[in-house]
């Protein structure tokens, strides 16, 4: 692909199960606190279940997915995200054709959180008439517990979240890259050699998101 043809239409980086899995956990976040703040505790548990579907989902598709998809393609050790971040400093980054150093750590994070967060959800109970589909497994104290963990770690979420705001808007105003508009159409405006990415197929992504929730109605049914 000729410069001319990279400036015009951009460099395909992100597959459809990617963007679409962004977005639709947005969503279901967004939602989960609604159906929370509201005391809609039937919606907000089936949100929960649909959240750690993704969640699911999105490290199968981490491992067997396409090129940028691949925790092994954006997962970098701290000296290379301490190398980002002088670079970044000093306004001379490396354009990175997915995430960057950086980014891919705060991706971890926001995973590990959300795994953490739906994963409490699973065991915590309300004190009134709701609870976890694997409550009944623990004793009463541990549901509690795991019940403040759930209701802290949300806390820490939307500090991650904002940063995460923040980093895309700092990109965007400051350095004058926009990293949005390529999560939603799939490309990016980049001078950057794309000859090694792999994009896998959609039906692929649907096996493993069929994995996924299957593994996830198991989970709330075992009891």
């Amino acid at each position: 692909m000729s410069g001319e043809g990279v400036r015009a239409t951009g460099i395909r980086v992100w597959d459809l199960p990617v963007r679409l899995f962004h977005w639709l956990l947005l969503l279901l976040v967004c939602f989960s606190w609604y159906c929370g703040e509201e005391g809609i505790m039937d919606w907000h548990m089936r949100s929960g279940y649909a959240i750690l579907t993704l969640l699911l989902f999105r490290l199968a598709w981490g491992l067997v997915g396409s090129t940028t998809a691949r925790f092994g393609s954006f997962v970098k050790g701290p000296a290379a995200a301490l190398a980002y971040a002088r670079a970044l400093r000093a306004g001379t980054p490396l354009p990175s054709l997915g995430h960057n150093p950086l980014g891919g750590w705060m991706v971890i994070a926001l995973l590990a959180v959300l795994l953490l967060q739906a994963g409490t959800g699973l065991f915590a109970n309300d004190d009134i008439l709701t609870e976890g589909p694997l409550a009944k497994l623990v004793s009463k104290d541990t549901s509690d517990w795991l019940t403040g963990i759930h209701e802290a770690n949300f806390n820490l979420l939307l500090v991650l979240v904002a940063l995460h705001i923040s980093a895309a808007l700092f990109y965007l105003f400051v350095k004058g890259e926009n990293l949005i508009l390529p999560m939603i159409t799939g490309r990016k405006r980049i001078e950057a050699k794309a000859s090694g990415l792999r994009f896998r197929s959609p039906f692929l992504a649907l096996v493993a998101l069929a994995l996924a929730a299957a593994l996830v109605w198991w989970i709330v049914t075992f009891p």
